[in-house]
């Protein structure tokens, strides 16, 4: 739900906070007061095409600000850390869009600049708004389907069929490139069998050619290595060391076997001890060093031969690379492929047998999935027909008769989603027929519509704002009160909005805030403010609404009997 909108610099609102509760909220004002402004600022938070027009005439910027509470589990979490965007799910989420009088708009979510596209796409899993022109996804034929399949909880069987359908492709990929290999392998077989030839002679190894490069470069300094070994053996014998050592250390014992020192504790015979045990120490461990001297220089050898042989073995790798015009290391994937092809050229049917096997296979599991859902949508289109129809009579549109068209389409282009398009059709007159309802329907019909399918997709439906724009356009009395109690209804599992000018949809909500229009002094500027009505103040309200500019006691009373009916 929203929690808050803050909006600076709009048109005609200066400075408007708003802190939102939960439930139906209606709107309500005279003609003129700015009540489309507030609707045009939200619009922009949701990602609408910036315009400089919206900025208030002498400002830099206008900017826009709305504070949504979630629950975890809604899908804008997933779309927001799809694209990188630092949100936390138990945290509330702020969008925002800064328009510049100059420049272009920049949006932010949560304080992070953000596309425009994604603070749309953000947008629109978190308000619907429904107008006399725009009625969300109603004008949108493509979303049809989806509002079908929403209802009729097709979940698991779309679920399923984009996964028998990838795996169809995923087939179809697979023989498709068999029988090109196939074709290059009839096409090149001399070529392949020569190069298979050569390169399993040639038997390079996986990481051969960088391992080779690292031994050829020890083995170009193991001359200079085995000298500098010798050195070291040398100044080791001949320096006596391990003698010198043997000696320090018989004398060192020597001093410990006089008389009463080797019981002692003194100075002297913890001195003389220490002495005696370092000197022992350095001797095995000069006794260690020399003999891992003479180990380095049996390793440390100049082996011309081994160097030629490596200096060869990478000349014929590099080679080889060249003419295949592949990495030295590719080599051996290169024979494999090659391998391969051959090898399906050996049993050429076989292979291709195969895989169109396998792909008919998975062709007819994903067919199957895709009629059991296309049953299951025109099952389900019956209801939502009949569902609809029930909901639009209340609405004074009960000579309105509503059909689900099914067009079957291209298994290509259909797809993931089955194998059929969607559209919403409606007759407006008996005997009229039907026609799409975005050509058909006139505004008040079309805001009455959506309505009534969003009543009837209310527990399947997961926007948790809807904001509905005039929707009793030119009705009243039980049309209105209808109205109004339907929007209750929806308000029940998420917040509503209703931008209304009927006493009978106000008198529903749950709460109400006027929307008023003052001069703004010498600027000649108009100013929109924005009160939430206590219960008195919304009575002389809906009283005011009822009677016009002079409120009587007859409309006060009628506004009771509509606040008391709720």
């Amino acid at each position: 739900m929203i929690i808050a909108l803050s909006i600076r610099s709009f048109l005609l609102i200066e400075r408007l906070d708003i802190e939102v509760a939960q439930g139906f909220t209606a709107l309500t004002g005279e003609t003129g007061a700015g009540k489309s402004i507030i609707l045009d600022a939200l619009g922009q938070a949701l990602g609408d095409p910036a315009n400089r027009k919206f900025v208030r005439k002498g400002e830099d910027q206008a900017s826009v600000l709305a504070e949504f509470c979630l629950p975890p589990d809604h899908p804008v979490w997933t779309i927001l850390s799809e694209q990188g965007v630092d949100a936390s799910p138990f945290e509330t989420l702020m969008l925002k869009r800064v328009i510049s009088a100059t420049g272009p708009a920049r949006a932010f979510i949560n304080d992070q600049p953000a596309s425009a596209g994604l603070l749309q796409a953000v947008g629109e899993t978190l308000v619907e708004i429904h107008g006399q022109h725009a009625a969300s996804g109603l004008m949108k034929p493509a979303q049809h389907r989806s509002m079908l399949d929403l209802f009729a909880g097709n979940e698991a069987l779309l679920a399923e069929c984009a996964a028998t359908w990838k795996t169809y492709q995923d087939k179809r990929a697979a023989r498709e490139a068999l029988e090109a290999d196939l074709a290059e392998a009839e096409e090149h077989y001399a070529w392949l069998t020569s190069a298979a030839e050569e390169l399993d002679a040639l038997a390079a190894e996986p990481g051969e050619f960088d391992r080779l490069s690292g031994e050829r470069g020890v083995l170009m300094h193991s001359e200079k290595i085995a000298e500098s070994v010798a050195e070291s053996v040398a100044a080791c014998d001949e320096s006596d060391i391990e003698g010198a050592l043997a000696r320090a250390s018989r004398s060192a014992d020597r001093v410990l076997r006089i008389d009463g020192l080797e019981a002692s504790d003194g100075p002297l015979s913890r001195a003389a001890r220490a002495a005696a045990e370092a000197l022992e120490r350095a001797l095995i461990e000069f006794g260690e060093a020399r003999s891992a001297l003479d180990a380095l220089a049996d390793a440390a050898v100049h082996d011309p031969e081994s160097l030629e042989k490596a200096e060869q073995r990478l000349f014929a790798l590099k080679a080889a690379a060249r003419k295949y015009a592949v990495e030295p290391d590719e080599l051996s994937d290169l024979a494999a492929d090659i391998a391969h092809k051959l090898e399906m050229f050996d049993a050429p049917e076989q292979h291709v047998e195969k895989a169109r096997s396998e792909e008919k296979d998975a062709a007819a599991r994903w067919r199957t999935i895709a009629d059991r859902l296309s049953q299951a949508r025109q099952t389900a289109a019956r209801q939502l027909e009949a569902s609809i129809e029930t909901e639009l009579k209340p609405l004074k549109l009960d000579r309105t008769r509503v059909q689900v068209r099914f067009d079957e389409i291209d298994e290509d282009a259909s797809g993931a989603m089955g194998r059929e398009r969607v559209e919403f059709e409606v007759e407006t007159n008996p005997g009229a027929g039907f026609g799409p309802l975005r050509q058909i329907a006139s505004g008040g019909e079309l805001a009455r519509f959506s309505l009534a399918l969003q009543c009837v997709l209310a527990e399947s439906n997961a926007v948790p704002v809807m904001v509905f724009d005039e929707a009793d356009q030119g009705v009243g009395g039980a049309v209105a009160a209808a109205i109004g109690e339907r929007l209750a209804r929806l308000a029940a599992s998420r917040q509503v909005f209703a931008i209304t000018h009927s006493p009978q949809v106000a008198a529903a909500a749950s709460a109400q805030w006027l929307i008023s229009k003052e001069n703004s002094g010498g600027s000649g500027l108009g100013q929109t403010r924005l009160s939430s009505l206590d219960a008195d103040a919304r009575h002389e309200e809906i009283a005011r609404m009822l009677s016009g500019a002079r409120i009587t006691e007859e409309a006060r009373a009628a506004a009771s009997r509509l606040l008391e009916d709720v």
